[in-house]
C-alpha cells in the first residue's frame, strides 16, 4: 500500500475527531478567557490614581508615603513601582534593574497561557480545513460508489466538510479577539508602570544630585 493509499484509507475514517477536536479546544479557550478575565480585572487599579499619589509623595520627597500609596494596590502597576521605591536607596540604576525585572515579571504573570490562545486562533482554521478535506475525499468515494447519482450519502459527506471549516472560524475567531483584546490590556498597563517608573527614576536621579531625601529605605 502506498502513500497515497494510506492518506485515502486515513481520510475514509471521517472527519468527526476533527470536529471533536476543535470542540475540546474551544472548552480550553473558553476556560482561558474567563480566567485571563477575572485575572486581570481583579489585579487591576486606577492608575492614575496612583500616579497622582505617586507623584505627590515624591513631590514631598517622602518615599515612606509612596510606598504606602502602592502597597494600597493589588494592581501589577504597583507591585512594579513597590520594588523599586524599595531599591531607591540605593540609586538610579538598581531602581531600574529592579523595576525591569519586576515588569518582566508582571508581563508573564499577565500573558499566561496567552500563547495557548493565540495559537488556535491562528491554526483552528486549517485544522477545519483539514476535517474539510477529509469531506471532500469522503464526498467522491461516495459519488464513485453511487456510480455518479447525488445521493443522501454524498450529501451528507459535504455537509460534513462544511460544518468542519465553519467550526475552525468559530474556534478561531473569538480566540484571536480576545487574545488581541488581552494583549492590548496588558500593553496598556505596563506603559502606565513604565510611565510611573519614570517618574520615580527622575526623582532618585534629581535628589541624588541634590543631597538626598527623607524616609527612604536604606540598602543593606
Amino acid at each position: 500500500m502506498d502513500i497515497q493509499e494510506r492518506l485515502t484509507a486515513f481520510a475514509m475514517l471521517g472527519a468527526g475527531w476533527v470536529m471533536w477536536l476543535l470542540v475540546a479546544l474551544s472548552v480550553i479557550c473558553l476556560a482561558i478567557i474567563l480566567e485571563r478575565t477575572y485575572y486581570l480585572v481583579a489585579s487591576r487599579d486606577d492608575a492614575r490614581r496612583l500616579q497622582e499619589g505617586l507623584r505627590k509623595s515624591l513631590d514631598d520627597g517622602d518615599i515612606d508615603a509612596a510606598l504606602k500609596v502602592m502597597a494600597s494596590s493589588k494592581s501589577w502597576e504597583a507591585r512594579i513601582l513597590a520594588a523599586g521605591l524599595g531599591e531607591a536607596g540605593r540609586g538610579p540604576g538598581s531602581v531600574e534593574e529592579k523595576l525591569a525585572g519586576e515588569r518582566g515579571i508582571a508581563r508573564a504573570r499577565m500573558e499566561r497561557n496567552l500563547a495557548f490562545l493565540g495559537t488556535v486562533g491562528n491554526n483552528a482554521p486549517f485544522v477545519g480545513l483539514l476535517g474539510t478535506v477529509i469531506g471532500i475525499i469522503r464526498s467522491f468515494q461516495a459519488l464513485n460508489e453511487s456510480q455518479g447519482q447525488v445521493t443522501t450519502e454524498l450529501m451528507a459527506e459535504v455537509g460534513e466538510a462544511l460544518v468542519a471549516t465553519a467550526i475552525g472560524l468559530l474556534v478561531a475567531l473569538p480566540a484571536v479577539a480576545f487574545y488581541n483584546a488581552f494583549q492590548r490590556a496588558i500593553k496598556s498597563r505596563l506603559t502606565m508602570a513604565d510611565a510611573m517608573g519614570r517618574d520615580l527614576l527622575a526623582f532618585v536621579k534629581g535628589q541624588k544630585a541634590s543631597g538626598g531625601y527623607r524616609n527612604a529605605p536604606e540598602a543593606d
